[in-house]
């Protein structure tokens, strides 16, 4: 279940951008009508309200995913503000410059982020993040905690790179494919990445034990 509430507003950017498509005209005259004073230009042509519905969407997920856990008096992890920050930022120079392509890079300039959030932490602070957040539900060897530290480095720098070929060689000019891939693509290798990480994890808790 945790794993579907990480990923809902990624749920709900696909649905919307797959609604705006679907409702183009719909779409664009709302957006026309109401999001004008925010838009360079002040209107939006058909084919970019699908991206732009997504993009607020999107940020209305995280939004509300974070409102949720507020209200229920539950830690926000940090890299979940962070994901809302940069839906707000790379969002709103979507919507000004009614340029797809901009938020594009927000899924790797996250992926980036975050690879160098781990990296600084251990090179400056000494600290191994993965080790923080996850040693309170199992015991592993150091060499296997700074193993996987940068396991998750080279993970989130591989899938940063992977993104932007996808959305800029692989599909481009084909912004609904490149959406296909953010929603299922890059999360069935998330999925992958944390089942295999598991099982390898698992092997050295059992020579712990």
């Amino acid at each position: 279940m945790k794993f579907l509430f990480d990923f809902f507003p990624l749920l709900v950017f696909f649905g919307a951008f797959k609604w705006g498509g679907a409702n183009a005209e719909l779409a664009t005259n709302y957006i026309n009508t109401h999001l004008s004073g925010i838009i360079s230009g002040g209107s939006i042509t058909a084919d970019l309200a699908p991206m732009i519905v997504a993009t607020i969407a999107g940020v209305a997920a995280t939004a509300a995913q974070i409102g949720y856990l507020l209200a229920r008096g539950r830690k926000v992890d940090t890299i979940l503000w962070i994901s809302l920050l940069l839906f707000v930022f790379f969002g709103g120079l979507t919507i000004y410059f009614h340029d797809e392509n901009l938020i594009k890079w927000k899924l790797t300039i996250f992926y980036w982020g975050s690879a160098i959030a781990l990296t600084g932490a251990q090179l400056i602070f000494k600290k191994n993040l993965m080790r923080k957040s996850m040693e309170a539900i199992m015991q592993l060897p150091d060499p296997i905690w700074q193993r996987l530290n940068l396991i998750w480095i080279s993970f989130f720098t591989f899938m940063g790179f992977l993104n932007l070929y996808v959305a800029f060689v692989l599909f481009k000019g084909d912004t609904a494919a490149w959406v296909s891939f953010k929603a299922f693509g890059s999360t069935a290798i998330m999925f992958a990445f944390i089942i295999g990480q598991t099982f390898y994890l698992s092997k050295h808790m059992k020579e712990e034990a």
